[in-house]
Order: C-alpha cells, then sequence, then structure tokens
C-alpha cells in the first residue's frame, strides 16, 4: 500500500467527534477527559475500537480478558487510541437453543458500535463458531478499516495417555458409554480432560474452520488463524494486530478493497483443503453477500472437485490436532502447497498480497500437513447435493463418513422433532437397520428455531451394541464441525416452510449417489403431489421479540441465513450518524 495517499489527521472519522470547536465536541472531549485521558492522548490519533466478545459464559474466549491489553499496547505503541467495546458474546457450549440463532444479532451489534461510535479502524476478537463470521459480517457492512484476532485453538486434550479431541472424541465415546465398553468413572475423566486450556476447538470444527477463512480471505496477520491460544505466539500477534491496524487507518484499507471474489475463492480453496466444516458454506455465502461477491453453492462444489484435503487434523484426519497443524507449519504452510489453486495477487490486512505472505511459508511434518500428491481425501471436504429431495441443494462432508455410503439407498425412519427422535433413539425395540436412513426435520432455520447442530443423529443404540458406528442421516439442522460420519444436512428449503422433506414418510426409499451429486426421494411425483397438497404449515415459533423478526426475515441455508433487510443491496446505504 506505499503508493496510495496516506490519510491526514483531520480526515480521521473520529475527528468529527472529537476535533470541532463547538459544544458538543467540548461534550465529547470533557467526557474523555472524564476517565483520565488527556487531549494529547487522543487528538490527531486513530480511534481504534476492540470488539471483545469475553464473556463469564465463554470459555473459548476465557484469555481475551487479558489479550485485549495485548491489543491496547500495540495499538498504543504505533500512536493509536484504543477504546474498548464489550460486544454479544455467542458460546458455543451455552447458549440456548444455538448460536446460529444469534449469529446476524452479532452481526447487527457489531456494526452498529463501530457506526455510532467515534472510531476510524477496529480489532475484532473472536474464534468461537459463530463470533468469527457474525464480526466479520458487521465489519463488512461498515467498511472501517479492520483487522480479526482468532482466539485460536485450545491444547490438545487427554486421557489415559490417549489424546482427546474436542467433540469428536465426546461422541466417539459416548456411543462406548451407551454401548457399555466405558464406565461412569471412565466417563467423568473424559470431560475433565478433553478440554483442558482456554481457546476453541482443537479438532477441524468450525472454529478452526472459520478463522483459516478469515485468514485466507486476507483478514488476518498471516499464520493468525493457527496459533494456539496458549502460546505466547497469540500474545506476541495480538499486540501485532493492534500495531497494524493502527497503519491500516492511515492507509484507508477497508475489508470491501480486501474481500473480493478472488479472496472468497481463495476461502473456499483452504476450506477444501483443510477438511472444513460443512458450516463454512453457510458463513461464508453470507459474508461474500455482505462484501457484494455473488458466491453459492455452486463456487463449492466446484472447488469440491478440484482441491484435495490435505491438512492430517480430525475428524476428516484420523491422527492429529489444530496444535500439530501450527507445529508444522500452520495455515501459511497448507496454502504454500495449494498455491497452484489461489489466487495469490488477492490483498490482505498486511497491505500486501496472500502470495507475499506464504512466499517464505513452509512445512515441517509432511504427515500432518500432507502433499497434493499424498492426501488426505482426494476430492475436497465437502460435497453439494441436490435432486427433489434438496432442489436447492444439501450438503455432506464425504471426506469424514464411511465410503460405503457414498453411493447407498435405504429405507427412512422419520422424526418430526428432536425430543421424539431422542425418546425412541434407545429403544431396544426400533424398528431400524444399519441401512435405514435416519430423518430429522423441522430443524432447518426457521424449524429449528436458528437449524441448531442437531444434524449428526445419533445411531440407535440396539445398532451401537451391534457395532454400528455410522450410518446415513439426512435433516435440515446443521452439525458441528467437529462431528463426522455420513450426515446429509443444510436440505434446502428446509421442511418447516414445505421443503420436499416435508413430505417424507416412514419406509420411503432414499438414494443418494456423491460421485454423481444426487439425492432423491424414490417416490412417484403424484404421490408427492399428494402429500404437498395435504401439508398444513406448523405454527409459528414465535408471536414477538427477536425470534419473530428472525422467522420473517431469514434466509434458506443455500442463501447464507442472513437476514434479508442486512445483505449488500438491500435499500440505499447507511449515513453517518448525526452529530448535533
Amino acid at each position: 500500500m506505499t503508493d496510495k495517499k496516506r490519510r491526514t489527521a483531520d480526515s480521521l472519522r473520529s475527528a468529527r467527534w472529537f476535533a470541532p470547536d463547538d459544544l458538543r465536541s467540548f461534550g465529547h472531549r470533557s467526557r474523555a477527559m472524564q476517565m483520565g485521558y488527556a487531549p494529547e492522548e487522543w487528538a490527531g490519533r486513530p480511534v481504534i475500537a476492540i470488539l471483545n466478545t469475553w464473556s463469564d459464559a465463554q470459555p473459548c474466549h476465557m484469555h481475551f480478558k487479558s489479550r485485549v491489553d495485548d491489543v491496547k499496547r500495540g495499538i498504543l505503541m504505533a500512536g493509536g487510541f484504543p477504546m474498548e467495546l464489550p460486544a454479544l458474546s455467542l458460546s458455543e457450549s451455552f447458549l440456548k437453543p444455538t448460536t446460529m440463532l444469534y449469529r446476524n444479532l452479532l452481526a447487527m451489534d457489531a456494526e452498529e458500535l463501530l457506526r455510532g461510535h467515534p472510531v476510524d479502524g477496529v480489532v475484532l476478537m473472536g474464534g468461537c463458531d459463530k463470533t468469527t463470521p457474525a464480526l466479520l459480517l458487521g465489519a463488512t457492512s461498515m467498511n472501517l478499516p479492520a483487522i480479526y484476532l482468532p482466539a485460536g485453538p485450545m491444547l490438545r486434550g487427554n486421557w489415559q495417555g490417549k489424546v482427546l479431541g474436542s467433540g469428536s472424541d465426546a461422541w466417539k465415546y459416548w456411543d462406548e458409554r451407551r454401548a457399555g465398553n466405558i464406565t461412569e468413572t471412565d466417563w467423568v475423566n473424559v470431560e475433565a480432560g478433553i478440554a483442558r486450556s482456554y481457546g476453541t476447538c482443537m479438532t477441524m470444527g468450525t472454529a478452526s474452520t472459520m478463522t483459516a477463512i478469515a485468514e485466507s480471505i486476507g483478514m488476518t496477520l498471516p499464520g493468525a488463524s493457527s496459533i494456539p491460544a496458549a502460546d505466547a505466539n497469540h500474545i506476541r500477534m495480538s499486540s501485532e494486530c493492534g500495531r497494524r491496524i493502527v497503519e491500516m487507518v492511515w492507509e484507508d484499507l477497508t475489508p470491501k478493497q480486501i474481500q473480493t471474489r478472488q479472496a472468497f475463492e481463495n476461502g473456499i480453496t483452504v476450506a477444501m483443503a483443510m477438511g472444513c466444516s460443512t458450516n463454512a458454506i453457510i458463513h461464508l455465502i453470507a459474508q461474500a453477500r455482505r462484501a457484494g461477491q455473488d458466491i453459492g453453492l455452486a463456487d463449492f462444489e466446484a472447488a469440491s472437485r478440484k482441491v484435495p484435503v490435505i491438512a492430517n487434523v480430525r475428524p476428516s484426519g484420523n491422527t492429529y490436532l489444530m496444535e500439530d497443524f501450527f507445529y508444522a507449519g500452520g495455515l501459511p504452510g497448507l496454502m504454500s502447497r495449494i498455491k497452484d489453486h489461489l489466487h495469490l495477487d488477492a490483498m490482505t490486512v498486511t497491505g500486501k498480497t496472500l502470495g507475499d505472505n506464504i512466499a517464505r511459508a513452509a512445512v515441517f511434518n509432511d504427515d500432518v500437513i500432507r502433499t497434493v500428491d499424498d492426501p488426505i481425501y482426494a476430492e475436497g471436504a465437502l460435497a453439494v447435493l441436490k435432486g427433489n429431495l434438496a432442489p436447492d441443494g444439501c450438503v455432506i462432508k464425504p471426506s469424514a463418513c464411511d465410503p460405503r455410503f457414498l453411493k447407498h439407498t435405504g429405507p427412512a425412519l422419520v422424526f418430526d422433532d428432536y425430543p421424539s427422535m431422542k425418546a425412541a433413539i434407545d429403544r431396544d425395540d426400533l424398528d431400524v437397520t444399519a441401512d435405514h436412513i435416519l430423518i430429522l426435520r423441522n430443524a432447518g432455520p426457521q424449524g429449528g428455531p436458528g437449524m441448531p447442530e442437531w444434524g449428526m443423529l445419533p445411531i440407535p443404540k440396539k445398532l451401537v451394541k451391534q457395532g454400528v458406528r455410522d450410518m446415513v442421516r439426512i435433516s435440515d439442522a446443521r452439525m458441528s464441525g467437529t462431528s463426522y460420519g455420513a450426515c446429509i444436512l443444510h436440505v434446502a428449503p428446509e421442511s418447516y416452510v414445505g421443503g420436499p422433506l416435508a413430505l417424507v414418510r416412514n419406509g420411503d426409499r432414499i438414494t443418494l449417489d456423491v460421485a454423481a451429486r444426487t439425492i432423491d426421494l424414490d417416490v412417484p411425483e403424484a404421490e408427492l403431489a399428494k402429500r404437498r397438497a395435504a401439508w398444513k404449515a406448523p405454527a409459528p415459533r414465535y408471536e414477538r421479540g427477536y425470534g419473530w423478526m428472525f422467522n420473517r426475515h431469514i434466509r434458506q441455508a443455500n442463501e447464507g441465513c442472513d437476514f434479508d433487510f442486512l445483505e449488500t443491496g438491500f435499500g440505499a446505504p447507511v449515513d453517518e450518524p448525526a452529530i448535533y
């Protein structure tokens, strides 16, 4: 960015609040002095917002309480003035019914915090699943200089000398307990050992997927997404974020300059190579639309055909976790091995191109980060299926399921809601075989509500006892990025609004073919037409409040689940706030 004219102090956005010689600005300056600041600390300096998603209910962000001080240190070193603004914290562990219900609320929170305060740029502190896309959605719509600070993955879990991975091993050992293979004491010790430091899930779940996407589209410092939360490198990176955002303000380097179509194509490519979470599709589509870029399911499908999975990280991999990935070279190392698939001239928050950022990247363990000639999975992590059961698409993660289910026909066993599924799934007399296809409906964006992570339906207990560990499962819900198995998700349109999934009956045969990218309900169209005519819409989920607004404005999964009124192009741009 050296060839671009730098901004002057009088052009700073914050100067509208602090610079004029009038009564209103007197109030702004006097209140800053009330907090103990002298005019020399802010006058002529970029005011940098720090959107901090720390809370006492957010284990992934426990360290943000101190990391914010490291960010402030960097801002002050670079001649900026830091202003911490607490933002809504979306804890994947505790917030119910699902954090996805509130992703757009945090996006609105972020956008309006930035619009309404005297700030020139922002450091976005997030990491837990929905905080990354939400903060980027809001910052992109506001379009002030912004840099993303990932929380970083937690340390490896451990139980009896075995390495434990977030989520993935929880599902694994829960089935072993249901089968009677481990004791209650064992289970409690697994609970104590699986999450032993602050930070996000250390498998290739949604958190690591989304922070990697943030880096690959150019919104983080090089390598930032892979640094373990408890590593001292994370402290140094936090301070560097503070220093860099000040320079970004002077350079007037904004998200929409960085987030081009090529940047999002890079994000999709990297996600595929990492064995990403299925959630990547929803969030990245929404993010691209906020940036005015037309990204859709077809872009993921195109990438899935040509980009192999080379990150040997659970659950697509069978051995390693994010800590190992960092030691092996991290995301820069991985990107150095798929350079032929990347737009290396894409701009990043460093003011340099992606190619510049990874020019000296290296891989230090060829088993953790494979070569393209020796991949974990020859095609991309995700596949988009379409057919009469999902005319607008659905998604499967073939790299993390039993290969025998990649082409399968079986009878449906249908559940209309999660409670009825939960009540039936452990019954010894449940009429089910390993060839059945389990279906959970009314769990999509409106039906959930909020599209919860219910898509990895538990294997029926009678089958678990027989040694069955995977089955085909179909839902309009999502699933955790730490999950695995032959789960077909994001069926669109969802059943709650009358999508074809609402028409399936017990015993109907369903055929999927991942190689052909098809999924079909093997029922004659005349019969489906009769069922469609008899279908009745369920009662509304909400009659007031945020939920009422959510269900009236939420897009379907294939459109990113953003609110229609928040997408770029909806109405006129929002003006800067009046200051009188």
